[in-house]
């Protein structure tokens, strides 16, 4: 017979993935200070804007699967991306700056752990590298972006590699935050906390979207070509 492991034992030979060991405590309310309720609030802002990233990256995932027949719609949710990226990147240089200039709730937190520390900088730059050449494609043409174009596969495909490991390692602490905050957004003492961060998500989710409906009518060398001598751009991300 089959026997499961248990999650502990998981963890404890992958102490990189992070553990949401303080998530019930969080929810409960017994966080009340407020230098406590910043790293709460940070860390439940950048889970759940992680959560939405997985969720479009997903969708930009399948259109890479029939770029030629889908590419409006992978350059429209590629720029869309644009603002969820932004605002996790903002909230977690937050965290970065706050923890090294000794703020007590950061340090007390503590930083990730030191393969997540390492990769996270290389995620953050390799995210701008990706959305940033998607959005010169967009202006480059299809008869002018060969440079370009090389440079979005080659970042794309050292994106996938170190936001691999990132994902692995946040996911389960992602999901488990953004359902407390989901819950508490509901209900507790901490709702209205809850919402505005939901409402700060949702104002990047349009800014996303205006910005991909404005720059969209600039990609029709590129959404409007039935063969060329280019493959279409590679997924853009965080």
């Amino acid at each position: 017979m089959k026997t499961s492991i248990p999650l502990s034992e998981l963890l404890a030979k992958a102490p990189w993935i992070s553990a949401p060991s303080n998530v019930q405590a969080e929810d409960a309310g017994s966080l009340t200070t407020t230098p406590a309720r910043g790293t709460v609030g940070n860390t439940r802002l950048t889970s759940a804007t992680g959560v939405v990233l997985i969720g479009l990256l997903l969708v930009e995932g399948v259109t890479i699967l029939s770029i030629r027949q889908m590419i409006t719609l992978h350059i429209f949710v590629g720029v869309l991306l644009l603002g969820p990226v932004l605002l996790k990147t903002g909230s977690t240089m937050f965290r970065f700056v706050r923890y090294y200039r000794g703020a007590p709730a950061y340090r007390k937190k503590g930083p990730p752990h030191p393969v997540l520390r390492v990769l996270g900088p290389f995620v953050i730059l390799s995210s701008l590298a990706l959305l940033g050449t998607g959005v010169a494609l967009i202006f480059a043409g299809d008869h002018r972006s060969d440079w370009l174009l090389t440079a979005h596969q080659t970042s794309f495909w050292i994106w996938v590699a170190l936001m691999t490991v990132h994902v692995v390692g946040h996911l389960w602490e992602a999901l488990v935050v953004s359902r407390a905050e989901l819950r508490g957004a509901l209900r507790g003492p901490q709702a209205g906390r809850s919402r505005w961060r939901l409402i700060v998500i949702a104002a990047a989710l349009v800014i996303g979207v205006g910005t991909a409906m404005i720059l969209l009518p600039h990609a029709t060398s590129w959404t409007t070509r039935t063969a060329g001598r280019h493959e279409a751009p590679a997924a853009a991300t965080p």
